[in-house]
């Protein structure tokens, strides 16, 4: 029974990961009708300006620097490359309304980041230091890490609290409203560009944090975020594109999915019961479990 709850525990842990990279696509999609493929890089960005800034590269030990340094430069990083990829892959292919020439620009973008940081930093892996230490807590027979509680707690943080964003605020409202019906939006006379590009900072900004939560869980390298990106799409696509609270059913079925096959089958198996379920939900329900159905004018 402990090793089941475990194995619950830390499929969860891991699901909310993928959950919370899930939601920053959603923020995108619900404005623009895109999807930032280069999320997942976003997500590496965060763990490596977190890793350079709170850990000496030659001695693996704490920079001295405080936590909340590396947390701003990683918010403020999210910001920028968020804008980034709306003015510079996205923005000009809604301009001329094209639908398929964003998913290669940020594809192209998620690249150019990837080999950025090769170049410039580094291609090995690195441990990075947890602010909260490294030492497993016991609850009965169960261990968890301090950061694995971090992760939940900020995760569900995030989501509620940009949910609650979207539905008590003006500005959350604006979002709501280009999500329904840009038209009609710009008529009202709210600004639907900066709209979509403040959806994608948002967006790049939690998947920023993301990286930043989960680098002391695994090794902080150029392509740490590449697979992340790929599980938390699938989670997007499980949950539902347009819903709010969607990732979190989606990233929880991946990630305990994910543990259980790990020790009771093989770790070589370990992802595919996730995206046997994938397949089932795209074919019985595209939309996601609990997306919305998309009708499109003619």
């Amino acid at each position: 029974m402990t090793e089941v709850l475990q194995l619950l525990i830390s499929g969860s842990i891991q699901g909310m990961i993928y959950a919370l990279i899930a939601f920053g696509y959603n923020l995108t999609f619900s404005t623009s009708k895109t999807i930032n493929f280069s999320l997942g890089q976003i997500v590496m960005l965060g763990g490596v300006v977190g890793y350079i800034l709170y850990v000496n590269m030659q001695s693996g030990q704490h920079s001295g620097i405080p936590f909340i340094v590396p947390l701003i430069a990683v918010l403020l990083m999210g910001m920028l490359s968020g804008a980034l990829v709306h003015k510079s892959a996205v923005e000009p292919s809604l301009k001329f309304k094209s639908e398929y020439t964003w998913i290669l620009a940020t594809l192209a973008m998620g690249i150019i980041m990837k080999n950025g940081v090769e170049q410039l930093w580094s291609t090995g892996d690195y441990k990075m230091l947890s602010p909260l230490g490294d030492d497993i807590l016991r609850f009965g027979g169960i261990g968890v890490y301090a950061q694995e509680i971090l992760i939940v707690i900020v995760s569900l943080g995030i989501v509620c609290g940009v949910e609650i964003f979207k539905r008590r605020t003006i500005y959350g409202k604006a979002i709501q409203a280009v999500s329904e019906d840009k038209a009609t939006a710009s008529l009202m006379g709210i600004p639907e560009k900066f709209v979509i590009t403040v959806s994608f900072m948002m967006s790049a900004c939690i998947a920023a944090i993301a990286g930043l939560l989960v680098a002391p869980l695994t090794f902080v390298s150029a392509s740490m975020g590449t697979v992340l990106g790929i599980k938390a799409y699938s989670v997007s696509i499980i949950g539902g594109l347009e819903s709010g609270f969607g990732p979190l059913v989606g990233g929880l079925i991946l990630g305990i999915s994910e543990a259980f096959t790990a020790r009771y089958i093989s770790t070589g198996y370990k992802e595919m019961p996730g995206f046997i379920f994938l397949i089932i939900v795209i074919l019985f329900k595209p939309n996601g479990l609990f997306g919305k159905k998309i009708i499109k004018k003619v």
